[in-house]
């Protein structure tokens, strides 16, 4: 579409606007999964007005991985409940690219009410295999590498609006991704 040059432009478009004004993007380029399950689904934009802008849709682009992700979390904690271990989210750790985006991070704990943690070395799967394969060589110990894994070492994003704006936007995302299903039934790739 040539709305970014590169996944680096995002959060700063994104930030270039205090909100998405309306504007929603449900990404089921291949139909919804997790919760949802729905290979019907096909990717939507919704909430366009003449007054929206690329920032505005790259701020909706962020949002989406947010609400879905939250929307896993979810369903994990009602599983949980459903075999009798009450699970309550009380803190997020996140790793990964995606997450050196602050309006991403910001925007999750925004979403989920919850404060979301970013260790300040986020490619962890990268370190873990290395650290295992420390501790297979016997270089260190189990351990060693759990009395310095305070949780400590990193930032912490709180959120930062209330209840009725959370419930809001969640209820906008329930009603645009509701407009992205019975798509998929008619379509043929050629």
């Amino acid at each position: 579409l040539g709305i970014i040059g590169s996944s680096a432009e995002v959060e700063t478009k994104a930030a270039s606007v205090p909100d998405t004004a309306g504007v929603y993007f449900v990404p089921a380029l291949t139909g919804l999964f997790a919760p949802h399950w729905r290979p019907d689904a096909r990717g939507t934009l919704v909430g366009l007005t003449h007054y929206s802008t690329a920032a505005h849709i790259c701020r909706a682009m962020l949002e989406a991985i947010c609400f879905q992700s939250g929307e896993v979390l979810t369903a994990m904690t009602k599983d949980e409940a459903a075999m009798h271990n009450a699970m309550e989210l009380k803190r997020l750790v996140v790793d990964g690219g995606a997450c050196v985006n602050n309006l991403l991070m910001q925007t999750q704990a925004d979403l989920l009410g919850v404060p979301v943690f970013r260790p300040n070395y986020v490619e962890t799967t990268a370190l873990g295999a290395a650290l295992a394969a420390g501790v297979g060589a016997g270089v260190w110990t189990e351990e060693d590498l759990l009395a310095q894994a305070d949780g400590t070492n990193g930032r912490t994003f709180t959120p930062g609006n209330g209840e009725v704006d959370r419930a809001r936007r969640k209820r906008r995302w329930a009603q645009a991704l509701e407009r992205s299903l019975d798509w998929g039934e008619e379509d043929t790739v050629a």
